[in-house]
């Protein structure tokens, strides 16, 4: 088995301007986990995030949001991981995924940051062992710019099929707080698909 799931760290930018774009899916991950488990976020200076601590089937989880902005996220990542003295292979990042349609949800480790610069930013840090949790936000129509696209919101529709995948995310983190990485990618896979994701 491995490593059990320390930390959960969600990707996105800070600010209410930026709350409801789809680059903040991993803030959005984070929200709910704290919903569903406790865990206050406070901001925490030096660590260029907001940190609490959930209790995830009897195991205390670490959760982040780093305050840095999307594109320098390793900063805070690597603050985060020196201080509590976490493995990369024990953390999980959550970030929106263009490849993959709303309402697709896929866990993989390690790879390769697939052009999202804030992955991009965490393996320059901390290199490629992390977890990922992928959050499909799908990719815009064609002609139209990427940047505006992740940093414009989902349509209601789209909103909904994130939320739905967001809380098969859930479901499946009793099984990786215990190290049961390739149960949890298995549930996630096969529920993606039922729910109409490719």
């Amino acid at each position: 088995m491995q490593l059990p799931l320390a930390a959960i760290i969600g990707l996105g930018n800070p600010g209410p301007e930026h709350a409801d774009t789809r680059h903040n899916a991993g803030f959005w991950l984070i929200d709910e986990v704290a919903a569903r488990w406790g865990g206050d976020l406070r901001f925490e200076p030096k660590l260029k995030a907001l940190v609490g601590r959930a209790h995830i089937d009897g195991r205390d989880v670490w959760l982040a949001k780093p305050l840095t902005f999307m594109n320098v996220s390793g900063d805070a990542v690597a603050a985060l991981c020196r201080y509590y003295r976490l493995a990369a292979t024990g953390i999980l990042v959550a970030h929106d995924e263009l490849d993959l349609p709303p309402g697709t949800v896929r866990l993989k480790k390690g790879g390769g940051a697939g052009g999202h610069n804030g992955l991009t930013d965490i393996i320059r840090h901390m290199g490629p062992d992390f977890w990922r949790l992928r959050v499909g936000v799908g990719r815009p129509p064609p002609g139209r710019d990427l940047v505006p696209y992740v940093l414009g919101s989902p349509s209601r529709q789209e909103r909904g099929l994130i939320d739905g995948c967001l809380q098969r995310a859930l479901d499946a983190l009793p099984l990786l707080v215990q190290g049961h990485y390739e149960r949890a990618m298995n549930f996630l896979h096969t529920t993606s698909e039922v729910a109409g994701g490719t």
